[in-house]
């Protein structure tokens, strides 16, 4: 009996592994307890996971080979790496850096050539073909090191911007140049061999950037309410991209980068999808893969081969050198400092997927021989470990000068900002959160606040039990995108009077309002339970009216009166839409006089913003029908109002909300009411050109009797 379980304990557990469930055990055992470990002694985790990987795999205890599965999931991490880069670069910046990007693309590129070629040709003594190849290799480089920077936060560093601009330049042209020399290989290096590249290559940029988002803004706008199927879809579309580049020629991390740019605008950064995305790729598929890279390496090629040795030496050295090379010129070009060329250094130098696929086609085909391939396996495993100890160093030294991803204000309240979001219809709840989810400061550490107020009546206790439970769907939703969110559920005679309570007690920097609804024929007698809100609180107020997916929006429009600027709460609220506008990756038209124009302008500067703006001139603030002409289909429109008494209010802001809804019925508006600034009158500010006393009783009296036009 003893034996035959002591026989079937050693079948189960012989090397290497062959039971699914053991080695999908032991993968997350290692990707659990790797980085912790590791991390004691400020290792990275991604170089606990490739040593790791060269511990139990085949050329080490031989735990586990390398198998279909195991080639499954590190292609699924390889795609899900390049995807997730192009996915959170952020489009803004990428455009402001476009030429930064193809400069250094053209620098990591060709100076590695430059160097790779002579020494392969002349010093290594290899022929032609092979020493293109290898040079051509050489250049390449993988974002291994990106999961670094996006944990400490400074993704949208310009450094960052254009190191991954430079990647898929780069990458893409050495898998070109790999394409030419397998046609070269088989004599197919013909007229007929760059028709078929080209068209075939066209034809994937416009499935790619013509159809994919047409069709993804369809999914989205259809099946809203469906958040799995969501997920499904980018996955579908993320597989099917790297596919068609295959077709094409080139490497799937083409596509499935490809896919991360088409599929950028849709998926704000802050959102439920992104955060599912993130999870589950760095949660499984990346550190499969990065296992996956450490079980190639054999590492006693050292030992047996002294041409292996050489070839590894030289390789590495060759690569180090001139990827600084190319970090250090493009630090010159662009005068960066010595921590932003370090991190452009960690980000390009590292040399994983691209240079894998080129070597292993060289090897197939013959080109190059054993000891280069094993050269270049050592120069995967190198590389990764230098590039991500030198990435987390200079990560460590940007955030360490406060240079993280943030967008500064005027009053320093990002990292104790307070948001609150009184809660009165359950149908608005998950519109409402998600915009709160985009425009909260990353910086501050506080929960969303959920309001609930209901009236103080006899029935007091059990709508208050109610309303706790109705709650409970709220914290599930916001559970999505890991937004902490604080339920707070109270009693009050009147609902206005609770929401500033309950604003006051948490000290609230913004109040988010679903639009008002219409009113009924005693609340215009005793006031508008909006209009109670506005007179008894000072802060910003934010009223919101989402019936369509944010991502389907292409424009913000901004409505500015005159001395908009001057309101105590301006600087906050311009702070929330251009954070907005980063999330949905859209422009701002910004439509003003010329006074806030100029203070607009300032403040973009003074904030360094990458948002690409327009501004158009209007002054006929007492007359907001002409705004009409400014708004296009597929615009969200933000308009900042003021209270009664605050310096910028005009009396065509009376009912301002029944006056947008009106106008722009079929469009998301959002309706602005910046913090007031009280103790001051308008005589402190330059004139502004009001309408006469008697026109503005006329136009009230006229009101009473005829439908409102505006």
């Amino acid at each position: 009996m003893a034996n035959s379980i002591f026989d079937h304990l050693s079948h189960a557990f012989e090397t290497p592994l062959s039971n699914p469930v053991l080695i999908f055990s032991l993968i997350l055992f290692i990707i659990l307890l790797s980085p912790i470990l590791l991390r004691r002694i400020k290792i990275p985790g991604i170089i606990g996971l490739i040593l790791s990987g060269v511990a139990i795999g085949p050329n080490g205890l031989n735990l586990l080979e390398k198998n279909s599965a195991v080639d499954l999931f590190s292609t699924i991490g390889l795609l899900y790496i390049m995807f997730i880069a192009g996915l959170e670069l952020d489009m803004n910046e990428f455009r402001k850096t476009r030429h930064k990007s193809i400069l250094f693309g053209f620098f990591t590129f060709s100076v590695p050539i430059a160097v790779g070629y002579p020494t392969c040709y002349y010093l290594l003594g290899y022929d032609e073909v092979p020493s293109i190849l290898i040079a051509s290799m050489l250049a390449t480089h993988t974002l291994v090191a990106y999961p670094i920077v996006n944990k400490y936060g400074i993704s949208k560093n310009e450094a960052v911007a254009i190191a991954i601009g430079g990647t898929i330049l780069t990458d893409t042209a050495v898998l070109v140049i790999l394409a030419v020399i397998v046609a070269a290989f088989y004599d197919n290096l013909n007229q007929q061999f760059w028709l078929e590249f080209g068209i075939s290559f066209a034809a994937f940029l416009f499935i790619m950037f013509g159809v994919i988002p047409r069709v993804a803004k369809w999914f989205f706008e259809k099946i809203e309410s469906e958040k799995t199927s969501h997920y499904i879809f980018v996955l579908s579309v993320v597989f099917f991209a790297a596919f068609l580049s295959e077709l094409c020629g080139l490497e799937p991390i083409i596509g499935a980068f490809l896919a991360g740019l088409a599929l950028n605008r849709l998926i704000p950064h802050s959102s439920a999808l992104m955060n599912r995305i993130e999870f589950i790729g760095n949660a499984i598929f990346i550190p499969f893969f990065l296992i996956s890279v450490g079980m190639i390496v054999d590492m006693r090629i050292l030992i047996e081969s002294r041409d292996a040795l050489i070839i590894a030496g030289t390789l590495i050295g060759i690569s180090m050198f001139s990827k600084w090379s190319a970090a250090f010129i493009t630090q010159l070009f662009f005068r960066y400092s010595n921590t932003q060329r370090q991190v452009i250094y960690g980000l390009s130098g590292a040399h994983a997927a691209a240079t894998l696929a080129i070597i292993m086609v060289g090897h197939e085909y013959g080109i190059i021989g054993e000891n280069a391939l094993n050269g270049t396996i050592l120069l995967i495993l190198v590389s990764c470990i230098v590039a991500s100890l030198v990435t987390e160093s200079a990560s460590k030294k940007i955030v360490v000068a406060g240079e993280q991803d943030i967008i500064s204000t005027k009053r320093d309240i990002a990292k104790e900002e307070q948001l609150v979001l009184p809660i009165a219809n359950l149908n608005n709840m998950e519109s409402l959160l998600d915009f709160a989810i985009l425009i909260k400061s990353k910086q501050s550490p506080h929960p969303v606040t959920v309001l609930t107020v209901v009236p103080n009546n006899e029935q007091a206790e059990q709508n208050l039990q109610r309303a706790r439970k109705n709650l409970d769907s709220t914290a599930k939703y916001a559970s999505g995108s890991e937004t902490e969110v604080s339920m707070m559920a109270t009693i009050d005679h009147n609902i206005a009077n609770g929401i500033s309570r309950a604003a006051r007690e948490v000290g609230a920097d913004g109040i988010l309002l679903g639009w008002p609804s219409r009113p009924g024929i005693i609340e215009k007698m005793v006031g508008e339970k909006t209009e109670s809100i506005l007179n008894q609180t000072d802060t910003n107020l934010f009223m919101c009216h989402v019936e369509k997916p944010l991502v389907l929006q292409k424009r913000l429009v901004l409505f500015c009166p005159p001395l908009s600027e001057s309101e105590l709460g301006f600087d906050y609220c311009i702070e929330k839409v251009l954070r907005l506008s980063g999330e949905l990756s859209m422009p701002i038209l910004y439509v003003c006089d010329m006074r806030t124009k100029k203070a607009l302008t300032e403040y973009m500067k003074r904030n360094k913003t990458n948002t690409k703006v327009l501004f158009a001139n209007y002054d006929e603030w007492d007359d907001l029908t002409g705004l009409r002409e400014f708004v296009k289909d597929n615009d969200l429109i933000v308009f900042v109002s003021a209270r009664q008494g605050g310096v910028s209010y005009r009396h065509s802001f009376d009912r301002i909300p029944k006056k947008l809804g009106k106008v722009y019925n079929q469009y998301n508006r959002i309706l602005v009411f910046p913090k007031r600034r009280s103790g001051h009158s308008l005589d402190e500010f330059e004139e502004v050109p009001t309408t006469p006393i008697f026109q503005r009783i006329g136009r009230g009296i006229g009101n009473i009797f005829t439908k409102g036009k505006h």
